[in-house]
């Protein structure tokens, strides 16, 4: 949609609705043009990477507070980095700075801090117990693949519990 104004003919990025009396008015905009009108979005679009970065850093401020400037003993990078970057630097990391990142971690996966599978939450007893199935019966196949007979045992006595 194109800016309203008739002088104007970028692209419209403000929408303005506005009810007088009754009556429906809408403005479409650019930015120039809005903000000649007095009218202002009061926000600048903000990128995904941005927004995480911001996300990260409120999460942690007030445990950063805390943590004084932790290391991570393997590569070095101090908590600070990872707040402002928003990346770890190596795997030793998680465990390093693991106090701070467990609450994020949780927060993030809905109270979770552990892997459970690719299961979802939904499933009944007997998709789970068919999933499960599938999944030993790999884990079975990979065991004796590689001679690991005792865990095959075990894989293969599991097994034959569930599809019972």
């Amino acid at each position: 949609m194109k800016c309203q104004s008739p002088k104007c003919n970028n692209p419209a990025t403000v929408h303005l609705t506005e009810i007088i009396g009754g009556e429906k008015r809408e403005k479409h905009l650019c930015e120039e043009c809005a903000a000649g009108e007095g009218i202002t979005t009061g926000k600048t679009p903000v990128s995904l990477n941005e927004w995480l970065q911001n996300f990260v850093m409120q999460q942690s401020g007030a445990a950063a507070a805390k943590t004084g400037e932790m290391v991570c003993g393997s590569c070095g990078m101090t908590f600070a980095e990872f707040r402002q970057r928003g990346l770890l630097g190596c795997p030793a990391c998680y465990k390093a700075f693991e106090q701070v990142l467990m609450p994020l971690i949780s927060r993030a996966h809905g109270n979770a801090t552990h892997h459970v599978g690719k299961v979802p939450s939904t499933m009944d007893k007997t998709q789970r117990r068919q999933y499960e199935l599938v999944d030993l019966r790999r884990r079975l196949r990979d065991a004796v693949a590689t001679e690991q007979y005792e865990q095959a045992a075990q894989l293969r006595d599991r097994i034959s519990e569930l599809e019972n």
